[in-house]
């Protein structure tokens, strides 16, 4: 199966790696901090802001935005330098990760706040912890507590009433973002990161609570370039009702 390019353009990213067998990367406060510390130098080498991060036992997240095209510059800096330092640690040899990084390039704002709570909750998610700003490798306590600050700087956990937004639970429909989110397809034109659909199926029809919304993303549906069978097979309606509620939007 193709891999799905890699989107280098400057803006926000998810970026998610994990140790090889999905073996433990971070095994005791040290490596953290080494962690860390390259996450730094990098920042300062290809002038990046880390908006979001969590280091948990066998992978990280980062939420980062870049201001040039350099996505895999900067994975590859903080990957390879702290695969050597772990390596050198644990005198052991071969890969440290499980194949190159995964990253999600952040198309819409409407996800990133959404990303946020996700990446800020995933001790939550595995039972390390109860609440935001209780686990120590998170970028929330270290807004909490005063910690890796200068790491952090430009990060949007510093925003207003970020952390009453952070500590709600992420609801169904931002679970289904989140689905739709990491399954997004691209293409490239002339350099710009477009979507091979403007909106998936579920987006457009995320939202409709009743009859009449439904018809209404029916013909959004259309416009979007969706076939009236697609539509159809989707949402379990014949195509004969999917096309007369179309004609009648148009």
């Amino acid at each position: 199966m193709p891999r799905r390019p890699r989107v280098e353009k400057a803006g926000f990213h998810h970026v998610i790696n994990r140790g090889v067998a999905r073996d433990a990367i971070f095994l005791d406060e040290d490596d953290c901090i080494e962690f860390l510390e390259i996450l730094q130098v990098a920042k300062e080498r290809y002038n990046f802001t880390i908006h979001s991060l969590c280091l948990m036992g066998n992978h990280y997240h980062l939420l980062i935005e870049t201001k040039y095209d350099n996505l895999s510059l900067i994975a590859r800096q903080i990957n390879s330098k702290y695969a050597q330092y772990f390596n050198r640690k644990q005198n052991r040899i071969g890969p440290l990760w499980q194949g190159r990084f995964k990253s999600w390039f952040v198309y819409d704002d409407s996800y990133l706040f959404v990303l946020f709570k996700y990446i800020e909750q995933n001790p939550i998610k595995a039972k390390i912890t109860e609440k935001i700003g209780q686990y120590r490798w998170s970028s929330s306590t270290f807004v909490l507590d005063g910690e890796y600050l200068e790491l952090l700087d430009g990060s949007k956990l510093f925003d207003e009433d970020i952390f009453s937004i952070l500590s709600s639970d992420l609801t169904g429909d931002e679970i289904k973002k989140l689905d739709i989110f990491e399954n997004t397809k691209y293409k490239y034109d002339d350099k710009d990161v477009v979507r091979i659909k403007q909106y998936s199926l579920e987006e457009h029809f995320l939202d409709s609570k009743n009859i009449a919304e439904r018809n209404k993303s029916i013909s959004r549906a259309v416009s979007d370039g969706y076939k009236q069978s697609e539509i159809a097979d989707y949402l379990g309606l014949s195509r004969t009702t999917v096309s007369k509620i179309n004609v009648s939007k148009t």
